[in-house]
């Protein structure tokens, strides 16, 4: 046993700090926390200033016996968690549990897990900051206070089996607020007009486009426009142009890196914290929970000695950014290499993917801006006030564009033409002009991306609490569901003006299509809705950033995290006794009108999920809703097709295949099997064909053995998707893991930090 024992949070953060510290050191991981609150319990003493009641969880028993075993026979132990409040946190645990001594006790903490990082923590201990360990602590008992009283007022209320959470329920809120505004949007049609032009002067062929500064309201007015345009004459009524510059965006954020990754890389954002996890831990990137922007010194020397030597001095600019982010509070550097001087790296395609991604933003955020020239035209009609417009855009220095540009959340902005020599007075020949029927759009859903930034600029959450809230609402809840719309088809009318004959053209234009989008379900509104009506301080954005705060001060010794505590939680309490004394319930009911057979129809929300009823007394009928419908938006016509269920699709080797939908959404009955479609499947629709494929496929699942095996440890496929088996229990593989890239650490790691599933846990 060597004289050192250093405890980290993860395996692959063991595997690689053993490697810079030798023999003399032995590095063990605690899988992450190795003691929490009781799981069943309240635990957390209101009575007694809030103490909170830790213990031990069962699965981590071993790992506890196992630290304090090597602990015990260590002359020094080197508590080496991250160096944000949950690490910080991790360690206390540590120092608490194992029964350490001051004097034998060192807590370090570094950035980056290089060798001279790690060395230099290693000469520079410190002391547990149990400021940071009481922040963390306050966000635990609070949220746990708030889950604990918040769940039994919608079990009793609202519906049984449902909870709520401080920050989760207020994300969930900034959901259904959006769903609530596009419920009240109604739809415009208009006119574009955009027209092609031959500038005189130029040469045979040169043509540039231009868009009417002006949207007209129907097809008479742009019929008139384009009937006065047959014969006008077309000049350049202004050039302008305008010298200017783009400076490169800052170093990733943690919050940045999961909106551009989804933007870029089409990652989740739980997705991206897991391949950023990876990439820290084998000592290729810097901690990836911040929200700072800031770079070390050695870092910008490190860019700009990489930049001359690469794409010349003149590119190079080093610069330091501010942090903006509303309750900016960590104090670490932005993510960026480790190394500026590794282009690349191995590993799989996504951790090559994200790490090229961080290096090209890092390196970039140290490069000179971009000088462009920006031309804007103005093209006049001798028959009409409205003006045509264009712009164009001339790169005359390319600085950081040479490398990187930052994608937008706004994919519909036309791209910038290059422009001929043009001047004031030209004339400008009419090609052709065309008049097409848009729509006014609603506010978009949110995205991943987009509810990270929207979270982050109100001050809700932190670096660490965003993948894990979205995680909670899609996954665990049920309460959101990510998914695409194909939007509605419209027939629509377009003009079009040629050598002063006009036409029309029929054409299909699709409004409200999105992708990868949050879409609120009925149970995600009716939560929402009673939690704000019953408990709007709980759910109003400025208090729920207050307490974020509030959190910032404990961590910097300004406040006591009890204090806190007591002054967030009397109030609260009261308000949850009145409300589930006060005799109401939520009931939303909503009447669609009357079938063809004459019965009435109506949709509900019961025990089970929301519902529709066709009929009153013993005849009555019932049907689910379809995965992403909602009580509020359905039509009488969506409510009658429901009750077609189950459809006979066909038959295949000589049996019957049925589509239907259940509490768990749509599936086959086909003979006496059950075979579980995927969620955006419509048993309305889907073909034999797709049938026969969802079969096959279930037969090939069913046929093969494990999908990877370790003595006692298994990974297999179940009915309801992979799961790990290890000595007779079953683990559920957390939301965003790829079960057939699973290793053998990353089981025993999920083994080690969950809670086995079963009958007797879930009739519990």
């Amino acid at each position: 046993m060597s004289r050192n024992l250093v405890i980290v949070e993860s395996p692959a953060k063991a595997g690689t700090i053993q490697k810079y510290l030798g023999e003399e050191y032995t590095v063990k991981p605690s899988f992450g926390h190795i003691r929490d609150l009781q799981d069943k319990k309240l635990s957390v003493d209101v009575e007694h200033g809030f103490k909170p009641e830790y213990v031990v969880p069962a699965d981590k028993k071993k790992v506890v016996k196992e630290l304090k075993d090597l602990a015990g026979k260590a002359d020094l132990v080197w508590l080496a968690s991250d160096e944000d409040r949950e690490g910080e946190a991790i360690s206390w645990h540590l120092y608490e549990t194992l029964g350490l001594k001051p004097e034998k006790t060192r807590r370090i903490v570094f950035h980056e897990i290089t060798k001279p990082a790690i060395l230099h923590a290693i000469e520079n201990p410190r002391d547990i900051d149990m400021n940071l360990v009481d922040a963390q602590q306050a966000r635990r008992v609070l949220d746990r206070l708030v889950g604990f009283e918040l769940s039994p007022v919608l079990w009793r209320k609202v519906r049984r089996g449902l909870s709520a959470g401080r920050v989760q329920s207020v994300a969930l809120r900034l959901i259904v607020d959006r769903e609530k505004e596009i419920m009240a949007f109604s739809r415009e049609p208009f006119y574009r007009v955009g027209a092609a032009f031959h500038p005189e002067g130029t040469p045979e062929g040169t043509v540039v486009n231009a868009t009417l500064d002006r949207k007209f309201r129907d097809r008479d007015e742009a019929l008139a426009f384009l009937q006065d345009s047959a014969d006008a004459r077309f000049s350049v009524d202004s050039v302008e142009k305008k010298e200017g510059s783009r400076t490169p965006s800052a170093p990733f954020t943690t919050s940045t890196l999961q909106q551009e990754a989804s933007r870029k890389l089409r990652f989740s954002v739980s997705q991206t914290m897991r391949i950023a996890q990876s990439l820290y831990e084998r000592g290729l990137i810097t901690y990836m929970r911040t929200d700072s922007v800031n770079l070390s010194s050695l870092a910008v020397s490190s860019a700009k000695e990489f930049i001359n030597d690469n794409f010349g001095p003149e590119y190079a600019h080093p610069r330091q950014y501010r942090t903006s982010s509303k309750g900016a509070q960590e104090a670490h550097e932005a993510i960026r290499p480790t190394y500026i001087s590794n282009t690349s790296i191995e590993g799989s395609a996504q951790e090559k993917s994200l790490y090229n991604l961080i290096w090209k933003r890092t390196v970039a955020s140290q490069m000179q801006d971009a000088r462009v020239l920006r031309t804007d035209v103005k093209i006049a009609s001798d028959r009409r006030e409205e003006k045509f417009s264009l712009q164009a855009t001339e790169v005359v220095f390319d600085g950081f564009l040479k490398l990187y540009m930052e994608s937008s959340d706004d994919q519909t902005a036309d791209e910038e033409q290059i422009l001929p020599e043009i001047r004031k007075g030209n004339m400008m020949t009419a090609l052709g002009m065309d008049a097409e029927c848009k729509f006014t759009a609603a506010p978009p859903r949110y995205s991943e991306a987009t509810l990270v930034k929207k979270l982050e600029e109100l001050g809700i959450g932190r670096p660490s609490t965003y993948a894990p809230t979205i995680s909670v609402l899609t996954t665990e809840r049920g309460y959101v569901m990510k998914g695409n719309k194909d939007g509605e088809k419209v027939q629509v009318t377009d003009l079009h003006l040629k050598d002063g004959r006009l036409s029309e053209k029929r054409r299909t234009e699709v409004c409200g299509a999105e992708k990868g989008r949050l879409f609120p379900q009925e149970v995600g509104m009716i939560v929402s809705n009673y939690l704000t009506d019953k408990f709007s301080d709980i759910m109003d954005y400025n208090f729920t950033a207050s307490v974020e705060a509030d959190f910032d001060k404990i961590a910097e010794g300004e406040l006591g995290w009890d204090a806190q505590v007591s002054s967030f939680y009397g109030p609260f309490h009261r308000k949850v006794t009145d409300v589930l004394e006060d005799g109401t319930y939520s009931k939303v009911e909503k009447e669609l009108g009357v079938s063809p057979e004459g019965l009435k129809v109506t949709a509900r929300f019961g025990q089970y999920g929301p519902y529709v009823q066709k009929g009153e007394g013993e005849n009555r009928q019932y049907a689910r809703l379809g995965q992403g419908q909602l009580i509020e938006t359905l039509t009488l016509e969506e409510a009658l097709k429901l009750f077609e269920l189950p459809r006979t699709v066909g038959v295949i080797d000589g049996v019957e295949v049925k589509a239907t939908k259940g509490r768990f959404g749509p599936y086959l009955r086909y003979g006496q099997k059950n075979i579980s479609l995927p969620k955006n499947a419509d048993p309305l629709s889907i073909s034999l064909e797709e049938c026969r494929e969802a079969i096959e496929a279930e037969a090939k699942k069913s046929s093969r053995g494990p999908i990877a095996e370790w003595g006692d440890l298994q990974v297999l496929e179940g009915r309801y998707g992979p799961y790990i088996k290890c000595a007779g229990e079953n683990y559920r593989i957390p939301a965003g893991k790829d079960a057939a890239s699973l290793t053998e650490e990353e089981c025993r790691q999920i083994v080690a930090s969950g809670s086995p599933t079963g009958r007797k846990s879930r009739r519990k």
